[in-house]
């Protein structure tokens, strides 16, 4: 990789692997782009944790007319990073795929805005991997990718998530009714944002110092 990679709101997601390797070793979490080879890993925990996810994850009311392959899903990834619309990592702790962390619908203009979702299998929940997996994934939003505000969703049912922004400082905007279709119904999502000038040297700072 080479130096000027590594600047600037340019910069892919390739460059935010080496970053987080660097920074996060100590801490046994690594965020990377999911690769080819994650293929059993990655598909074997979705199977494993298909029932905790399932009231949680967003479905369609279309017919499904394709569904894309494991490397196709890889490939969309990678493309999306490469034109910055996009970026999904795999949580890694202790050499273990354990979930992701995704930044979607990447806006630049007047907006500068991305939104983040995330997962993490049931197994290691609870250990405080996520808040650090979303702190890492938003501070890259302001301080690599230069945007203005990051924002969540969340169902108003769903603790855990709730928790996370909580302790990350996230700031409540209100709730948007049938936001997302999930299983079968349109559902309510409370959202909850920050902006660049609200966080300091950044969220990864702010739980480091607690």
């Amino acid at each position: 990789m080479s130096r000027r990679s590594r600047q600037g709101p340019s910069c892919t997601a390739w460059c935010w692997r080496a970053e987080v390797e660097l920074e996060l070793v100590a801490r046994e979490l690594r965020l990377r782009p999911l690769r080819r080879a994650d293929r059993r890993a990655w598909e074997a925990l979705r199977r494993r944790n298909a029932a905790w996810l399932a009231p949680w994850e967003a479905t369609s009311p279309e017919p499904a007319t394709y569904r894309p392959t494991f490397r196709q899903y890889v490939r969309d990834q990678a493309r999306a990073a490469k034109e910055g619309s996009g970026y999904a990592f795999v949580m890694e702790y202790r050499g273990e795929i354990v979930g992701q962390v995704t930044i979607a619908g990447v806006v630049r203009g007047s907006l500068q805005a991305a939104t983040i979702g995330y997962w993490i299998s049931e197994h290691v929940a609870g250990r405080g991997i996520t808040p650090l997996a979303v702190a890492m994934a938003a501070d890259f939003c302001w301080f690599r990718l230069g945007l203005h505000r990051v924002e969540i969703n969340i169902r108003p049912e769903n603790a855990a998530s709730l928790r996370v922004v909580a302790k990350l400082g996230f700031r409540e905007e209100g709730l948007r009714p049938g936001y997302l279709h999930i299983q079968g119904r349109w559902a309510d999502h409370r959202s909850f944002a920050l902006n660049r000038d609200e966080v300091g040297e950044g969220l990864a700072a702010r739980l480091r110092g607690r």
